[in-house]
């Protein structure tokens, strides 16, 4: 493992729970998932396991080492939903460089429609596919939630063959996840699925984050507005023009390193826990 050059060290005085330790950031090869893979790369990170299904982390990964000047980015390419692809990622990762300490799972899709829409020629009325909802929640809950319980799990493995039990506050913090939640969790039209999994993020962050001190791990779950991403992007521009900016105290889009700066707050602060909202103020019309 190759020995990080000398770097500053951040927020002097404070904790830091991401200089030389192990990350694994999915959604990783564009948006928030690339933004907060730089940032944790550039405040130091050991090693910064990018995980996407898209041949892009690649290039991310020759991106990042390249302006950091040292090897610290590695692509794995695979399905975030794919239990057998998530254990066999976590072991390389750990064979590597160690055990696992910051989990970000950013990868998300949205498939967005209206729950239900009528045909005013038969006055039929077409419901939101079951199978549209349960690929959405399958991406956005389900496999953010494994991730993060993942490297929890193996924390408390490690902790348990070392003789340790409970966690003690001597001790420093074992391992942090961040949860990407969104400000539609709040309720947004034509994000029934994407809604629903953003919402029982929070209630999956409120619960490991009580069950994961225990050993050592803090949780919690960052609520970004909209933001500059392909996602958000696809919208189109009359759409964030009538419906986004408006709504918002910046009036713009937020960038993803505003989001990538937020995230790392939650890891290296010890004393943030729970939500954060990075919203630009933006809510739901009516």
């Amino acid at each position: 493992v190759p020995v990080l050059k000398k770097m500053p060290e951040y927020f002097p005085g404070g904790s830091n729970n991401i200089r030389e330790k192990v990350a694994v950031v999915t959604g990783a090869a564009s948006g928030i998932g690339e933004a907060v893979a730089m940032e944790l790369a550039t405040r130091g990170a050991k090693a910064v396991v990018l995980v996407d299904r898209s041949e892009d982390v690649k290039a991310l990964e020759k991106t990042i080492n390249k302006s950091v000047g040292r090897k610290v980015a590695e692509a794995m390419i695979g399905d975030t939903t794919d239990e057998a692809f998530r254990k066999s990622g976590f072991n390389d990762a750990t064979e590597k460089n160690g055990l696992v300490s910051i989990c970000i799972p950013a990868a998300g899709i949205t498939r967005d429609a209206l729950t239900v829409v009528e045909d005013k020629e038969t006055g039929k009325a077409k419901r939101y596919p079951t199978e549209t909802f349960r690929l959405v929640t399958e991406v956005n809950l389900i496999a953010p939630i494994y991730w993060g319980m993942e490297m929890v799990a193996r924390l408390a493995e490690d902790r348990r063959q070392r003789g340790l039990k409970r966690w003690e506050p001597e001790e420093k913090i074992q391992g942090v996840v961040v949860f990407l939640g969104s400000v539609s969790s709040q309720g947004n039209k034509g994000q029934i699925s994407y809604a629903t999994a953003k919402a029982g993020l929070e209630g999956a962050a409120a619960t490991l984050t009580k069950e994961a001190i225990f050993h050592g791990v803090r949780c919690g779950i960052i609520h970004p507005g909209f933001t500059d991403t392909p996602m958000a992007r696809a919208l189109g521009q009359e759409f964030l023009d009538k419906y986004v900016l408006p709504y918002t105290q910046l009036r713009r889009l937020i960038r993803v390193d505003e989001i990538a700066d937020a995230i790392c707050f939650m890891i290296n602060n010890s004393a943030v826990s729970g939500e954060l909202w990075a919203d630009a103020g933006w809510h739901p019309p009516a």
